[in-house]
């Protein structure tokens, strides 16, 4: 399918072809028949998209402290090379659609393929052919309804919940700041909503088009004398600004305009400078509008599908979609008037040049528009430019059981931005890896992947990787809740397996897996426990390989908070911090020690409602005597650096700092050994491809894989239970 995308990196907004998504559960497939562009943010996107990269940094200060305090932790190259993946991901443009449902994931009982709908939130209803959508952001139409008109439906929810948040009633005095899209909407609602409107542009044509919505309307400068009138000198009840501009003036405006204790409401992007002393004098107050309404923003919502109670919420956003649907239908809220241009998907970059300016000429409200094929597209496989391949890369049949592939043929399942930075460069370094087929859910990111890395071919279904019999090794970069059940799939297949950590989220889980390889005893299982493999790290092994005592050793991680709503805080999506991030410590200890941890006492700060069971102290004892113990921290300051572990042991010492510095010291001797930061990602891959390629044991011995695993979950249980588990 066609889909509008735009990199950040290079500014070029353009329509690529990617494979059509698969609908999951919770999700309907729409076929999309009119999208509507945001003047406002996507502009924003796009200009912000074409500066230059000192532009950027001048536009995002935010982001080079970041980057700076990144730099002094790891290093300018890894700081550089993470910066540039960030940008390179292609950004997926538009945020309000309408088309009909042509495929449904399971749970989505209410909906009907054939239904039409219109589409809302980012990432979700963009310009492209096919939008894979959440329940909650979907609105079925009524036949009065045309697609055009319900493209406006998100824009339409941004006004209605700016008006709510006003509290006008019936008979109130409305003014509208900004006769744009958002202000002509959000005037048509208000006096739908039995208020008095007066809508303020500096336009003159969009004045006149006010007017011929029989909405009250004048210029700028005309803003005071007129609003006197309009009010008999008391002022307005309620101020809605919907205005985009940088400048403070339309707050001030609107302090001016208000009456005593009115209520003045920001839903544009503007400055945001207010004028004290008029506010103070007329104890205004001033809310800033976030959005569609409640709901926005919370994954619990928009993503689980978890409503709110009408009874506690009774405007959430996606009952605000509903109302202006209704609107639409009634003939209340009319759009038609305001729609200036309409572009076929495959010329959507002409849309952009005429709302950044690069085509002079007025437009308002603005239209993409795409085929209604008679059939659902099935594509959601596509190829992608071959690349050179070395001989041993040529097509083969599906490798032989117990004989050793000449090389690994792979697939991957996930395409986020740990593939995309981290994983997938490290094995272009690699040797014998052929890259055959890579999948996303939403396959955008898979295709972008797919052409950056060198694979045959990109998906949106997972059956896609999992189904082909030349693909004899599968990566799997999901999120963690998928891990065992795909890695359960790959093995019934006959596929060699690597899972970036963690393994698995449930003893459940674990159970499965340990199963599923008693059945597939030539296929290998490896999870991304990278640190063991890395330079530093295997030096700092070799430095107590002789010992006859007991290691003393303390990993010590700033790890740094994550927001609330972060799906790895979700036990049943992330497992939360400990079973899905300090697993990665738990196996550094267990490779030093040389067996899995047998006990483990786990304590953590008070959480305060900020924090997830991410400030613990572990410590865990191994059958030969060894302590280890991991101080996982969320309330420390990310320009310290994140990793630190010391081990002491028989008279020698080693101190390793974030896979940059390691100091060994013996006999009052101290050697220290400086590297560019290597956390292990290509050398877990070469001690893979080995494997797979001679026949060679695992590479993580599987008493260690699965009792690193065993071992977070211990942990979990010590913080629940406060006493001490056995493993």
């Amino acid at each position: 399918m066609k889909q509008l995308l735009q990199n950040i990196k290079t500014g070029e907004t353009a329509v690529a072809e990617v494979p059509v998504p698969t609908p999951r559960r919770g999700q309907a497939l729409v076929r999309v028949s009119a999208s509507l562009v945001s003047a406002g943010t996507e502009r924003m996107v796009v200009e912000f998209a074409e500066k230059s990269l000192l532009g950027k940094a001048r536009a995002r200060p935010d982001l080079v402290r970041q980057a700076l305090d990144k730099a002094r932790r790891e290093g300018l190259l890894p700081t550089f090379q993470a910066a540039f993946n960030r940008l390179d991901q292609p950004m997926a443009l538009g945020y309000s659609s309408a088309g009909t449902i042509v495929a449904l994931g399971e749970g989505m009982d209410g909906f009907t393929v054939g239904q039409r709908v219109a589409c809302a939130g980012g990432g979700y209803a963009v310009h492209a052919e096919y939008n894979l959508v959440p329940r909650h952001l979907l609105t079925p139409l009524p036949d009065e309804v045309d697609f055009e008109s319900a493209a406006f439906t998100t824009l339409g929810a941004i006004a209605l919940h700016g008006f709510r948040l006003a509290e006008a009633q019936i008979g109130e005095n409305v003014a509208v700041i900004g006769l744009g899209l958002l202000g002509l909407l959000t005037g048509q609602i208000a006096a739908a909503a039995g208020c008095r409107v007066l809508g303020l542009d500096l336009d003159p044509e969009r004045v006149a088009l006010a007017a011929s919505l029989r909405l009250s309307a004048c210029s700028r400068d005309q803003a005071v004398e007129a609003a006197q009138a309009f009010t008999s000198n008391r002022g307005f009840d309620a101020v809605i600004i919907c205005a985009d501009t940088p400048s403070s003036d339309p707050v001030e405006l609107a302090g001016r305009l208000a009456r005593d204790r009115a209520r003045v409401v920001a839903t544009g992007a503007v400055g945001l400078t207010l004028p004290r002393k008029l506010y103070y004098e007329k104890e205004l107050s001033f809310i800033n509008s976030r959005s569609y309404g409640p709901g926005r923003y919370d994954p619990s919502y928009e993503e689980a599908g978890h409503d709110y109670p009408i009874g506690y919420v009774r405007w959430t956003e996606g009952r605000n979609f509903e109302a202006v649907v209704e609107l639409l239908g009634s003939g209340k809220l009319q759009v038609q008037p305001l729609i200036t241009h309409r572009f076929p998907i495959e010329q959507a970059a002409e849309a952009y040049a005429v709302i950044t300016g690069k085509k002079k000429e007025p437009f308002l409200g603005v239209l993409l528009t795409y085929p209604n094929a008679a059939e659902p597209a099935q594509e959601t496989r596509i190829a992608l430019p071959t690349v050179h391949r070395p001989p041993s890369a040529v097509h083969r049949p599906p490798s032989i059981v117990h004989r050793p592939p000449s090389t690994v043929r792979l697939g991957v399942l996930g395409a986020g931005l740990y593939a995309h930075a981290t994983l997938l460069p490290a094995l272009k370094k690699v040797r014998d890896v052929e890259r055959v087929g890579i999948a996303s859910a939403g396959g955008l990111h898979a295709a972008h992947a797919g052409r950056k890395f060198g694979f045959r071919y990109a998906a949106s279904g997972e059956d896609e990787i999992l189904n082909d019999p030349e693909i004899n090794t599968l990566a799997i970069l999901t999120r963690h809740d998928s891990h065992a059940e795909l890695a359960v799939k790959a093995l019934q297949a006959g596929k060699h397996v690597f899972v970036e950590k963690p393994l698995a989220i449930t003893p459940e889980q674990l159970a499965e897996i340990e199963a599923a390889i008693v059945h597939a005893p030539s296929s290998i299982v490896m999870v991304g426990f990278n640190r063991r493999f890395a330079p530093l790290a295997q030096q700092l092994a070799a430095h107590f390989a002789d010992r006859t005592e007991a290691l003393y050793m303390h990993y010590r991680v700033n790890a740094g908070t994550l927001p609330p709503t972060h799906w790895l805080h979700d036990p049943a999506q992330g497992g939360g911090r400990i079973i899905g991030e300090a697993c990665h410590f738990i196996d550094f200890l267990t490779f030093l020690a040389g067996a899995a941890p047998r006990r483990v006492t786990a304590h953590a700060l008070p959480e305060d409602g900020k924090y997830r069971q991410d400030n613990v102290s572990l410590t865990f004892a191994f059958p030969d005597g060894s302590l280890g113990v991991v101080d996982y921290l969320a309330n420390g300051d990310k320009s310290f650096p994140k990793e630190r572990l010391e081990v002491f042991c028989g008279g020698r010492i080693a101190a390793l700092d974030d896979f940059r510095t390691l100091e060994l010291i013996h006999d009052g001797r101290r050697k220290t050994i400086r590297l560019a930061q290597d956390k292990g990602w290509g050398g877990e891959w070469r001690a893979l491809v080995q494997a797979i390629r001679t026949g060679d044991p695992p590479p993580i011995p599987y008493e260690q894989l699965f009792g690193v695993t065993r071992a977070a979950f211990a942990a979990v249980e010590s913080l629940r239970s406060g006493q001490s588990v056995d493993i």
